[in-house]
């Protein structure tokens, strides 16, 4: 696992400044190209959302909400929660800033990418006959249909679908796992597997069972979190400005995080920012398109200003709020007692220190400490890859550790003979747990402070279990494009059996591998919208030339009124 841990950080490295450059010159392109349409299209993308255009004749397997709130469900998630947090914890606050421009840019590439979608999808076949009104779309269409690609798009096809196994899937259920062990102390491989049971009972339903539960989920799991952030922003107003003043100057001269996290980079603070931004809203990355591709529209237009929405929601307002808890709080830059089970996934170790930073060394055999701290020339035991500067015997940190940690056996021996399996002392935190503590620490002037940590446990509980169900129908419209029907089954064991692995590997790894995956599926993808970018101009101009919403709009009162009518008469026949 070292080993593939490594190869993987090299990749990911190598990978993520071409991420940056491709995903932002993308961005960039297509809202010159389209006249800033995240702009001037936002309050009509509400409009088409509210339903109010919804036409029940039309194709498709599901209304624009619905469609949103799929999406949605698989964008607002871990990335609002544990994604900012990391993006923080490494890159400094700045990472914030460069999240906002990877947003306000990804607004017209998730335009560009469902409107495209909806205008190649096509009708899904099984035996030679088609499906009532069901559809499939995505790039891998527009790329082969649009492009004449074929093996591009084979090749988008199958890295999302190992992509869905990753970061809508494992990612998820390992910062559950991670969240729920930190609260209550349960084994993560109990969380894992509960999670994939609940998760498993709704993907075999199918994209009209996973519309309907993410119609519910959506709305409660961000009201209920969004709820939380406005309490603490609002009761600490008077240091909103200020933290926005240490974002922006992070953002082009950022300084040294809590133990050396970033050292200071521009380079850390702008890459971690657009990867957890790309992860937070997945504009440019190609997965939402095919939760769109099921609305209920002949009007691709008029499914990618609904689109343009999920950036503005996930990252320009769940995650700035998530941002400022974090900053408001100044839990980002603190270590805090921690217990540390020795068999914890997220201890490893480590050398350096706070000035210069940590770098994770091969697990030793044995390391020896004494008063606490490690012997000379010994690494050091870190906590999510940050040293912990003392080690102690007991929860109140009065007794310091001089023995020998044994990390392969998960025990520690002091040299009375003593055998632990857990040791203490303060260390910092990422992923959920920073934004638990922002939260109950921003909560506790309030009085409110042990319900910070259940605001986020019962929202990571919400988020990452919707997240993985909309990541499932990702996965299982590439799995139809590559296999057919018969390989949609199949795809959905291998998901829960790896939604059940994820939950019980180390965050780093687990995350690492995910950006990899990420950068394999957005960079083909984005350099096809560009290419695309002449059709999507003449989809767009066509769409609010002729206006069809407005017809859209009639069809819908009468339905409307149909409905009314029907209901009153069955009404009067009741005895």
């Amino acid at each position: 696992m070292e080993l593939f841990s490594h190869i993987i950080g090299q990749i990911n490295s190598f990978l993520a400044p071409i991420l940056v450059v491709g995903l932002l010159g993308a961005g960039l392109f297509l809202t010159l190209r389209l006249r800033f349409i995240q702009l001037r299209k936002l309050a009509h993308g509400f409009a088409v959302a509210s339903g109010k255009y919804d036409n029940p004749d039309e194709p498709g397997d599901v209304p624009h909400f619905q469609a949103l709130t799929t999406a949605l469900s698989a964008t607002v998630g871990i990335g609002n929660i544990a994604g900012v947090a990391i993006a923080i914890h490494v890159g400094g606050p700045g990472a914030l800033f460069w999240m906002w421009v990877t947003a306000f840019l990804g607004m017209a590439t998730k335009y560009s990418e469902v409107t495209l979608a909806l205008h190649y999808r096509v009708p899904v076949e099984s035996d030679g006959k088609v499906w009532a009104g069901s559809v499939a779309g995505g790039p891998m269409y527009y790329i082969e249909k649009g492009l004449g690609w074929k093996p591009v798009a084979v090749f988008f096809a199958f890295m999302l679908m190992i992509t869905s196994f990753m970061t809508g899937n494992a990612i998820q259920a390992n910062t559950i796992a991670t969240q729920v062990r930190d609260s209550f102390g349960i084994e993560t491989w109990i969380t894992g597997l509960i999670t994939a049971t609940l998760v498993g009972l709704v993907i075999i339903g199918g994209i009209r069972r996973i519309g309907a539960v993410t119609g519910v989920l959506a709305p409660l799991m961000a009201g209920l979190y969004v709820t939380g952030a406005l309490l603490i922003i609002f009761a600490n107003l008077e240091h909103v400005l200020p933290a926005f003043g240490t974002i922006f100057r992070e953002a082009f001269n950022p300084t040294a995080g809590v133990a050396g996290t970033g050292m200071g980079m521009l380079l850390t603070t702008l890459t971690y920012g657009v990867q957890r931004g790309l992860f937070s809203n997945e504009a440019g990355q190609g997965s939402a398109p095919i939760a769109h591709s099921a609305a209920k529209t002949d009007e691709p237009v008029s499914e990618g200003v609904v689109a343009l929405l999920e950036p503005f929601i996930d990252t320009l307002v769940i995650c700035t709020m998530t941002g400022l808890v974090i900053v408001i709080t100044d839990v980002w830059n603190d270590r805090v007692p921690t217990t540390l089970p020795l068999n914890d996934v997220n201890i490893t170790y480590v050398t350096g220190n706070d000035e210069l930073g940590y770098t994770r060394v091969a697990t030793p055999d044995s390391v020896r400490y004494v008063d606490g701290r490690p012997a000379e020339g010994q690494p050091q035991l870190a906590y999510f890859e940050v040293g912990v500067p003392r080690l102690f015997v007991d929860e109140a940190q009065t007794q310091p550790f001089t023995g020998t940690i044994y990390p392969l056996q998960a025990q520690a021996r002091s040299d009375d003979g003593q055998i632990y399996t857990r040791l203490y002392g303060d260390a910092v935190r990422s992923s959920a747990p920073l934004t638990t503590l922002g939260f109950e620490r921003g909560l506790s002037e309030l009085g409110l402070g042990g319900l910070g940590r259940y605001i986020v446990l019962l929202s990571v509980l919400l988020f990452a279990i919707s997240t993985a169900i909309s990541w499932s129908y990702y996965g299982d419209r590439c799995a139809y494009y590559l296999f057919g029907t018969k390989g949609i089954l199949p795809y959905k064991v291998v998901f829960l059996i790896m939604h059940f692995l994820g939950a019980v590997v180390a965050v780093t790894t687990i995350w690492d591998v995910g950006d990899v995956a990420l950068s394999l599926v957005t960079l083909p993808n984005v350099i096809s919208l560009v290419l695309l970018s002449g059709k999507l101009k003449e989809l767009t101009d066509s769409y609010f030339e002729r206006q069809p919403w407005k017809e859209d709009y009639e069809a819908h009162r009468r339905w409307v009124e149909e409905r009314r009518r029907k209901k009153l008469e069955a009404q009067q026949r009741k005895p």
